[in-house]
């Protein structure tokens, strides 16, 4: 254990003094999910909206009335459909009304009317989001009766607010980049520096050696996590802890070992840095986009669907959403804990059983 904790301590010293790693870590763990969770907007926000009215009536100007900041810049006018499309295909208007020359005499008599929308579909996110304001609006100015009411109870978030799930998801991208690239750095350093041979030679078994290379990357991975939920999610985010913080803990420790045993793996085919980056976004991609972090699981395609089940990063993700948002018991957290150890034990004793053939 002596020396388990020597090359610890050592490989700790190495990090401080390397400080463009230790900027770009903490830049990771707090600028970078501040800023992902500050600046990434799914709710429409300075919509450009542009206009053709051919009505010259009060009842356009009404429902225009309502579309006003922050979600809404003021409506800009055309004098006609061609230059109002020119306007969206050059990006200047995101969102066109037309309001047909019937359009209010068919209102007033309560005929259907026929509202023409133009959309800039590239940005499909934010125009359909923005088109279902405008509907909603439609709807609200019309005074339709429904015999329904509809009753809505927002579970879990109930500030329907979309930066604490942007940040989490963030710094769950953040752990899982950082904790394959740092310990396969830590191995590929000592081949470019050409201290491996050193490194060897040493009367210290290799499995201590691996093991506590390893066990150092994932202590720094492990504070920066502390470090982001401290101060950026609990703090400057002010988001919901309601389940244990210590399962969080044990469950982002587990997860950081199974990605630490693709890192290993990295490091045992990998001869540089260089290498070392290339190989861990060929295999990092596919593990988010499996893993439900920008799409969800059941919406994916049957195939894809039962391919994240390998995923790591799937269990690891459902598992912090439950404990943050749901506040999920720890008894109940077994499926997470049991997906992420299983595939965690079998990446990690492959990646170590491959590095150690170095040794």
């Amino acid at each position: 254990m002596r020396v388990f904790w020597s090359i610890v301590a050592k490989e700790l010293i190495v990090f401080l003094r390397s400080w463009g790693l230790l900027a770009v870590v903490l830049y990771s763990f707090t600028l970078d999910v501040y800023v992902a969770g500050e600046g990434m907007q799914i709710k429409p926000k300075n919509v450009s909206v542009g206009y053709v009215d051919y009505t010259s009536g009060g009842i356009s100007l009404k429902i225009l009335s309502h579309l006003h900041l922050p979600e809404f810049l003021p409506p800009k006018r055309f004098n006609s459909q061609k230059e109002l499309s020119e306007a969206i295909f050059n990006k200047k208007i995101l969102v066109g009304i037309i309001f047909d020359s019937g359009f209010e005499k068919a209102y007033r008599k309560g005929e259907n009317v026929q509202l023409n929308v133009l959309l800039d579909s590239t940005a499909a996110a934010e125009s359909f989001t923005t088109l279902g304001y405008l509907q909603n609006i439609i709807l609200s100015f019309s005074g339709i009766n429904f015999p329904i009411e509809l009753k809505t109870h927002k579970l879990f978030n109930e500030n329907a607010n979309n930066h604490t799930f942007m940040a989490l998801s963030e710094m769950l991208s953040i752990i899982t980049m950082l904790s394959i690239l740092l310990p396969a750095m830590v191995f590929v350093k000592e081949k470019e520096e050409g201290t491996w041979d050193i490194m060897l030679l040493m009367p210290i078994d290799a499995r201590i050696t691996i093991l506590a290379k390893s066990f150092s990357q994932v202590l720094i991975i492990v504070l920066g996590v502390v470090i982001c939920v401290g101060f950026v999610l609990l703090g400057a985010f002010d988001m919901p802890l309601n389940g244990s913080f210590w399962a969080f803990f044990l469950l982002t420790l587990l997860y950081c070992f199974t990605s630490a045993g693709i890192g290993l793996f990295v490091a045992s085919v990998s001869k540089s840095i260089l290498q070392v980056a290339q190989l861990s976004m060929i295999i990092m991609m596919p593990l988010i986009f499996l893993s439900g972090a920008w799409t969800p699981v059941y919406a994916m395609h049957p195939v894809l669907e039962t391919l994240s089940l390998i995923s790591p990063l799937r269990y690891y993700i459902e598992g912090c959403e439950s404990i943050f948002f749901r506040g999920t018991n720890f008894v109940d957290l077994w499926p997470y804990f049991s997906g992420v150890f299983v595939l965690g034990t079998v990446l990690y004793w492959y990646g170590f059983r491959k590095i150690g053939k170095l040794f």
